[in-house]
């Protein structure tokens, strides 16, 4: 028998008490496990319990939601039930609307304290400081590359990488008007005017690029003149009143931009093993003929991958460089702890930045 419209709007009713009646107990039980925390003095947020628990609601997921749904889902439900603590403060760049801040609504839930900032500088003095009890930052785009400003922040910070985020990044153009014409002005991050350039090359080529803090201060900008346009999300159009000139102009259909989650070690320790992490390290090496040849044969001898390596310069006048590494593995994986020993004795300059469960 077909069920009407009514019908099933009752149904729907009734599972939405059930919901609220579990959602209640889960919050319950989730206050008494903050309170033997407080007790034993350990942290109330444990970003790879958190992912355990939603990698095995995923697995386990045998109905029509998807996976990225169930994340989404349970990670609200935990955010809020970690509020009813203490809700965690979480610096990033802002204004409202920028894609950090969307990539740190992704990692915490949306019941946080927003700690908007104007600079990557600004996340690390105010977590470090201790305004903030997180910070979130860009670490690199598929596009463009690393960006350069955190790497060296993290190599002289006291901060540690616990979390990291990847966001499928598309840019749109937001004006006051939904029409391209009489654009003079682009506002945008530098990073996302070289993510969008041959759209721009084509659409706007006369049109003076001009770059800004973040993409929702291009926005913002964008909103107070309407011979200006801005590069920004959706949520960043929807702050501001724009207009979407024009969707997803990114050059790259699959542009992502990976963020990473940084705290002091005080707040929270490295995480434990999930069996899917990565280990990210700042390291130099002697400035003699093979030296970086050796320094990676560790890793190749106990099959440890590393999905990133990247160099940076000292600025000591003498062409040095660091090195910025990932690896898969925890430390305390066998073959990762063994690597790292040997490796640590063929630098010049070691630090771990952080050991994270690796992001979906």
């Amino acid at each position: 028998m077909v069920r009407t419209l009514p019908e099933l709007r009752v149904l729907i009713d009734s599972v939405d008490q059930e919901l609220l009646t579990l959602l209640t107990r889960r919050a319950a039980l989730a206050h008494e496990v903050g309170e033997i925390k407080r007790h034993e003095g350990s942290v109330v947020f444990r970003p790879e319990r958190e992912a355990q628990v939603i990698a095995g609601l995923q697995a386990s997921n045998q109905g029509a939601l998807k996976s990225e749904s169930i994340a989404f889902i349970w990670r609200e439900i935990m955010s809020a039930c970690r509020s009813l603590e203490a809700p965690q403060r979480v610096a990033y760049l802002g204004p409202a609307g920028t894609f950090t801040e969307e990539a740190a609504i992704r990692f915490f839930g949306s019941s946080i304290q927003k700690l908007p900032c104007s600079t990557f500088d600004e996340v690390f003095h105010a977590t470090t400081s201790g305004a903030a009890e997180y910070g979130v930052v860009a670490l690199e785009n598929s596009t463009e590359g690393v960006v350069t400003r955190t790497l060296d922040l993290l190599l002289h910070s006291p901060l540690h990488i616990v979390g990291e985020v990847s966001l499928h990044i598309r840019h749109h153009l937001l004006r006051t008007s939904p029409s391209i014409d009489g654009i003079e002005v682009v506002l945008a991050h530098p990073q996302a005017l070289a993510q969008c350039q041959q759209w721009l090359n084509q659409h706007l080529p006369r049109a003076e690029r001009r770059a800004v803090s973040s993409n929702a201060e291009g926005a913002r900008l964008a909103a107070t003149n309407p011979a200006w346009a801005g590069i920004a999300s959706e949520r960043a159009g929807a702050e501001f009143g724009l207009h979407v000139a024009s969707h997803a102009i990114q050059d790259d259909a699959f542009n992502r931009t990976r963020f990473g989650v940084v705290c002091l070690p005080s707040v929270l320790p490295a995480p434990q093993a999930t069996g899917r992490d990565c280990t990210s390290l700042v390291v130099s090496v002697p400035n003699k003929a093979g030296a970086v040849h050796d320094m990676l044969v560790p890793l190749k001898r106990h099959g440890v991958s590393m999905t990133r390596f990247e160099s940076r310069p000292a600025r000591s006048g003498q062409w040095e460089y660091y090195f910025f590494i990932d690896l898969q593995g925890h430390p305390t994986d066998a073959n990762v702890q063994a690597a790292l020993a040997e490796f640590e004795q063929l630098c010049a300059f070691y630090k771990v930045l952080g050991t994270y469960p690796q992001a979906d």
